[in-house]
């Protein structure tokens, strides 16, 4: 299969996944925890299943890390390539009835995510992206290729997570820049913000995991965004036990 084709697979199986998430969420769950004492529900592991099973069989050379298995002791070392997924971003915004939760299908070689599919359920939209060759949103029956955008005169629009919107280090941060407008919000949506031109920073201070970054990261980039941590390197994968250190996305600068 080539890039295209893989990209093909992963935009299906985010549609599958999604339809079955938003099915358990009409139908009613329970929430409970994992040993690191994040929640999950059935939505997560089923959607998982879906994704995990669809993408060994149509690619049984490319190994796949997805987050619950990895949390249920299913632990793949990373490869020149290999599959990151994690099949709900965003549960505790799924738990709490809001609308800010993902799936997230990336694939990662040597290092660098080169495409990427996140499917919005509750917006009924699936973002993906090849890099070096674009990205789009297909929302319903219309497809349109969406680019990052410069900085506009007034100031930046910043999207940041919900769940870090108090810490001091990110108020320190946001003060030495000229933000016109800020927006706190969950899971991948905020990358997909910058993707498409809505928003033009996300600064991220806090704990986030390989599989949670490694689709829309794709998005981003194949939109012209970029990725990078603190030191001004790009966000790169394979780092010992899968952890994101603090990192900067941007649309075009």
């Amino acid at each position: 299969m080539n890039d295209s084709s893989l990209l093909d697979l992963a935009v299906s199986l985010v549609a599958q996944a999604a339809a079955q998430i938003l099915a358990v969420r009409d139908a009613g769950f329970t929430v409970d925890a994992k040993s690191d004492s994040t929640p999950v529900t059935v939505a997560d592991t089923q959607a998982e299943a879906i994704i995990v099973q669809g993408l060994r069989a149509a690619a049984p050379h490319i190994p796949v890390i997805a987050e619950e298995e990895v949390a249920g002791g299913r632990i793949t070392a990373p490869t020149a390539e290999y599959w990151l997924v994690d099949p709900l971003d965003g549960t505790r915004e799924f738990a709490a009835g809001r609308k800010e939760f993902a799936v997230n299908i990336g694939l990662i070689r040597n290092g660098a995510p080169v495409l990427g599919a996140v499917g919005s359920p509750a917006f009924g939209e699936i973002h993906y992206g090849l890099v070096g060759q674009g990205a789009w949103r297909r929302r319903g029956t219309e497809t349109v290729q969406i680019r990052g955008r410069r900085p506009q005169p007034q100031g930046l629009t910043v999207f940041a997570s919900r769940h870090y919107a108090d810490d001091p280090a990110l108020a320190t941060l946001l003060a030495k820049l000229n933000v016109a407008a800020l927006t706190n919000i969950g899971s991948a949506l905020k990358f997909l913000r910058l993707a498409e031109g809505a928003a033009d920073f996300y600064p991220r201070l806090g704990r986030t995991m390989e599989w949670d970054t490694a689709a829309p990261q794709a998005v981003l980039e194949a939109a012209g965004g970029h990725v990078l941590t603190e030191d001004g390197a790009p966000l790169r994968y394979g780092k010992p036990g899968w952890e994101n250190p603090n990192f900067y996305a941007w649309g075009l600068r």
